[in-house]
């Protein structure tokens, strides 16, 4: 899946945005996986609209940093892991590649227990048996073998028109009272002060800025750039692709927050945290039956979909920091096999209950991780000699610098009240 897409230099403006669209959907993907679920239907369980502003916030984060990913990988002609393969010592760059690796299993990790779900909503099948059966999905990546990223996107499109449509209907059954909902977009830092509120904001912050979504960008998007298109141009499509897309993931993890929030937490019910508890938030209005549905053929497009993505990050990283390449399904079957043992362990220890508070844990250990993505990213997107005239601005810099230092310190503060 290494070919590229050649736009013609006497193409429209509306032709060459067409064609160049594709590897923001790629990467919007996993703004949009099952743990990005978790995490927003306990945030609106519990604190109703407060947290919308991270959403957003966090989402506004993402398309700043995934334009780095993309100039980066436009400009260079490489993707994050090969420069930090290249740029580092073989000691330092073999703990990029497993911290990479931990952040995909990760997210691995939170696909199946997402997937796990959706099959006990859809096949009435126990979680555990559901997590046994997205062993299975390797067969869907190896029947994907050898296709081209145009039918990838196609049908990822597919998959996450599904996911959108799904919650269109759900957030026209529920009918939000608006006004609420808007003020819930008006940061207020006192939410933040508390120790679970502050979980709950790190854990959206993993779900969406993820650090595997770095190393993908930087590599898919020179699928557009190989055809002699001006440099200056790719950036500037890939730039519309990104913000393009990840509005679209913005709206649909709003939804779910939203729909959350004007389900339980405005009937009281602010302990509903796990996510296979969150389909009955339409039972009053269509039924136990059809609400199971609906959430269960979102939630399995949505794991499905991030499966793609994930495999692919996954041959990025061990191409870029080991120079290895093996199959796709291979690499499938290795990320899957790591993904299953802890999602079995912590289903039959902790019990199916737990699942929700694993996905969400399981975001928290992917923004532990993400500094260490976001630092070679900034330093090389910033080095004239590396990208020449395409180095980032003092305010671009500003701003990486800014998202660096307000994530390390979430993350800081988060360890001391774990500590303390």
């Amino acid at each position: 899946m290494e070919d590229s897409v050649t736009i013609p230099a006497g193409a429209s403006l509306l032709r060459k945005l067409m064609l160049f669209a594709g590897p923001g959907l790629l990467v919007s993907i996993g703004y949009m996986d099952p743990g990005n679920w978790a995490t927003a239907i306990e945030a609106g369980s519990r604190f109703g609209y407060s947290l919308l502003f991270v959403v957003v916030l966090a989402s506004l984060a993402g398309m700043v940093l995934q334009n780095l990913c993309s100039r980066l990988g436009i400009v260079t002609g490489r993707d994050l892991a090969q420069l930090s393969a290249e740029r580092y010592s073989p000691r330092v760059a073999k703990g990029q590649w497993l911290l990479a690796e931990l952040s995909i299993t990760a997210t691995d990790l939170a696909e199946v227990l997402g997937a796990a779900l959706a099959f006990h909503l859809l096949l009435g099948v126990s979680i555990t048996v559901g997590v046994l059966l997205t062993a299975f999905d390797t067969l869907i990546v190896l029947a994907l073998q050898g296709a081209n990223f145009r039918r990838l996107e196609a049908i990822v499109m597919g998959l996450i028109a599904t996911i959108a449509g799904c919650f269109i209907v759900e957030l026209a059954l529920i009918k939000p009272f608006w006004p609420e909902v808007a003020a819930g977009l008006r940061p207020s830092w006192d939410v933040l002060s508390q120790q679970q509120p502050l979980y709950l904001a790190i854990g959206i912050l993993g779900a969406t800025v993820m650090p595997h979504n770095l190393y993908l960008h930087s590599s898919v998007v020179q699928t557009r750039a190989r055809n002699g298109t001006p440099k200056a141009s790719a950036i500037r499509y890939a730039r519309l692709d990104t913000i393009a897309s990840l509005t679209l993931a913005l709206l649909i993890n709003a939804a779910i927050l939203i729909l959350a929030a004007a389900a339980f937490h405005h009937s009281g019910h602010t302990d509903v945290v796990e996510i296979q508890d969150a389909y009955h938030l339409l039972d009053p209005l269509v039924g136990g039956t059809l609400a199971s549905i609906l959430f269960g053929v979102a939630l399995l497009a949505s794991g499905q979909s991030s499966t793609f993505t994930g495999t692919i990050a996954g041959q990025v990283v061990m191409e870029g920091f080991l120079h290895t390449k093996i199959p796709c399904w291979q690499r499938r079957l290795i990320t899957r096999g790591l993904a299953l043992v802890p999602a079995l362990i912590g289903v039959l220890w902790a019990g199916e209950s737990a699942v929700g508070q694993l996905l969400v844990l399981s975001q928290v250990v992917l923004s532990l991780q993400l500094p260490f993505a976001l630092w070679p990213l900034i330093r090389f997107t910033s080095d004239r000699r590396l990208m020449g005239e395409f180095a980032n601005s003092r305010l671009t810099r500003c701003t990486a610098w800014g998202l660096f230092g307000l994530i390390t310190l979430a993350n800081l503060v988060l360890i001391y009240f774990w500590v303390a």
